[in-house]
């Protein structure tokens, strides 16, 4: 492998010195076939992450263990002479775990236009949207129909230009192809930020004036003196130290942690950067992260993490403390505190105050009422605060409140995760009431869609789980917490309205254990009585997940990070309730609960082949689902599986 990565590196200087005697064209986004020169070759291409024309995404690092990648340069609607190349490659190729992508590096292409290419053409390579262009950037693509045939050990890029099978099966076999630089005819791909001109504008951006304050704005809550972060950003010394990482986090889309795509659905708090915003930090790392002249705020002003960022609370309630062992795996605790209310309050908002963040994985909540017994969570009411890994507060919006009653008990559900030392947790929930003589108008209700039939075969880096609410009356959705374990990898929401429309409401192409946070969207969601909110979740439980603690186990759902969840928590209003005319519409919901979670073809009606667990044990009796179906319509409706429950 030595002499063929020298032998690769001396092609590449070749081509360099090849490519710096010929007359670079200029590039443009126009739609002209022209034959650009062979390109010099960067040495290698940077991790990054992408989302595809259909919302999934791609980190390249998951990659390594393949014996090649390929990356192929796309544009909408000039592929009439690459896609059939690319379906060819790929009939020839993915058998033998050749990883294949389309860049795309054109940022009007829509998803659609890409998508249509591909249903034309025939290709079935994920086509990633390079908006920013990032990556063709940084791999110094030219053309619509240029690819790159990359060594996926070292990441170098072995060879550049129209697709070649040969330069493939020169990396399979561990050699250098025989040539590593080739001329490309197709439509040239503009990339504005590669002009000289532009390289030295990158050298004059203000750390004073415009990094610095972008920091603040979006990185510092976190990089802060007692924040959550693992390092502050209190200084530029400490920022230019830092650059590479910070480079690095940007480009897979790690940092800021902010996981919905900006394509489906905007948000209140969105906390990532925006597209000009991750240009401009990029630019500026590369440029060498420049102090330039002026101020430095971030050193000027000392910022500290608030012990409380809504302000004290108006109660705080202990959590019994909990000793947390160095290793093995604790079984969820209940513990409960005597309720202090003299009388019920309307909560606007509550703050997780976590001790220990490495041990603590969530914290659930509720009521139990006077003169009950706690078993489990069955007999809670509201939620009195709570906490997932990354979540910060919870605050109602204006005029809108969740009631907690005077008397008996506050219950946690503790999910604590040993992380190689003994801990004492010692967490504290701050809550936030309406004041006295104040009431809200509206209530908040809460619930989460799960599916506690999930099944993932061992080793399937791709397996699709879904479930669903039926609304019974029009709705107003709040927000959204998507949680799954190790293995989940992608969640989306949708509705499905009585008409048969279908809109995705939510999507998160890649999804982070680290950080599930609260989705609160810009403009609040109505749904229509009978509509279906449907939930999908992919877990990858493969090799390549490198948070994956065992791919080789088929995974159920369990209360264990290295078991799996497929919880939704939707935070919602009925459209006619008020405080003053309550309802009892969650009870109308939570009856669909049970034929959501295994209707899978979303028709209202259990097939035999949808039962899960016991109802299919039961179902396997001869004549027993002919005696559920009274109907004879061959699906058990919603009134038979509830005539099933009661018999049961």
């Amino acid at each position: 492998m030595k002499r063929s990565l020298t032998m690769t590196a001396a092609s590449a200087v070749l081509a360099m010195a090849v490519a710096a005697c010929a007359q670079q064209a200029p590039t443009t986004d126009v739609a002209t076939s022209v034959t650009t020169p062979a390109a010099a070759l960067p040495a290698r291409v940077d991790n990054f992450r992408l989302v595809t024309a259909d919302g999934y995404a791609r980190e390249l690092s998951r990659y390594k263990d393949a014996p090649a990648i390929v990356l192929v340069m796309g544009g909408a609607g000039h592929m009439e002479t690459v896609g059939p190349e690319l379906a060819k490659l790929e009939a020839a190729y993915t058998a033998k775990g050749v990883e294949i992508f389309v860049v795309n590096s054109n940022p009007k292409d829509t998803r659609e236009a890409m998508l249509a290419d591909a249903a034309k053409y025939g290709f079935k390579s994920p086509i990633l949207q390079d908006d920013l262009q990032l990556v063709g950037g940084q791999i110094g693509a030219t053309t619509v129909g240029q690819s790159f045939v990359v060594e996926p050990k070292s990441m170098k890029i072995a060879y550049t230009g129209p697709i070649s099978a040969e330069a493939v099966d020169a990396v399979l076999a561990g050699k250098a192809p025989a040539v590593a630089s080739v001329a490309v005819k197709g439509a040239l791909i503009s990339f504005p930020d590669r002009a000289p001109a532009k390289k030295a504008e990158f050298a004059k951006i203000s750390y004073s004036s415009t990094i610095a304050p972008l920091l603040e704005e979006k990185c510092v809550a976190c990089h802060q003196e007692g924040g959550i972060a693992p390092f502050a950003m209190d200084n530029y010394d400490k920022v230019k130290a830092f650059a590479p990482m910070i480079r690095e986090a940007v480009r897979t889309d790690r940092m800021p942690p902010w996981d919905p795509d900006p394509h489906v659905a905007t948000f209140a708090d969105d906390k990532s950067l925006s597209g000009a915003q991750i240009k401009t930090l990029i630019n500026w790392i590369e440029a060498g992260a420049p102090r330039g002249d002026g101020e430095d705020s971030l050193a000027k002003v000392k910022h500290v993490a608030p012990e409380w960022p809504l302000g004290k609370p108006d109660m705080i309630v202990d959590i019994p403390k909990f000793t947390v062992p160095p290793t093995g795996y604790v079984d969820y605790q209940y513990p409960t505190v005597p309720n202090p209310l003299k009388e019920g309050k309307w909560l606007k908002a509550s703050t997780a105050k976590v001790s220990q963040r490495q041990a603590v994985h969530h914290i659930l909540s509720g009521v139990i009422a006077e003169g009950q017994t706690q078993k489990g969570m069955q007999n809670w009411g509201g939620g009195v605060g709570g906490y997932t890994v990354g979540m910060e507060s919870t605050v109602a919006p204006k005029g809108i409140g969740s009631w907690i009653p005077s008397g008996g008990e506050f219950a946690y559900q503790m999910h604590y995760t040993p992380f190689g030392k003994e801990a004492v947790s010692a967490e504290q929930i701050g809550l936030y009431f309406y004041k006295d003589g104040e009431k809200p108008e509206l209530i908040m209700r809460e619930m989460p869609l799960v599916d506690q039939f999930i099944k993932i075969p061992a080793n399937d880096p791709a397996h699709k789980e879904i479930a669903y609410f039926n609304f019974p009356k029009d709705a107003i959705l709040h927000t959204a917490v998507v949680h799954a374990h190790y293995r989940g990898t992608y969640s989306k929401l949708e509705i499905l309205d009585p008409s048969g429309k279908r809109e995705t409401i939510l999507n998160v192409p890649f999804y982070d254990f680290n950080w599930q946070r609260m989705y609160e969207f810009a403009k609040p969601i109505e749904i229509k009585a009978g509509s279906k909110v449907v939930a999908t979740y992919i877990y990858d439980n493969s090799k390549r997940n490198p948070a994956n603690p065992d791919p080789n186990k088929e995974i159920v759902w369990g209360d264990q990070s290295f078991e799996e969840m497929f919880y939704t928590s939707l935070r919602y209003r009925w459209k006619d309730e008020t405080v003053e005319k309550q309802t009892n519409y969650d009870q109308l919901l939570n009856k669909t609960r049970l034929m959501g979670m295994m209707d899978d073809n979303l028709d209202d009606k259990l097939q035999k082949g949808e039962l899960r667990s016991q109802f299919a044990q039961l179902a396997a009796a001869p004549g027993a689902f002919e005696m559920a179906d009274t109907n004879k319509d061959g699906g058990i409706d919603q009134p038979e599986l509830e005539k099933v429950l009661a018999m049961m």
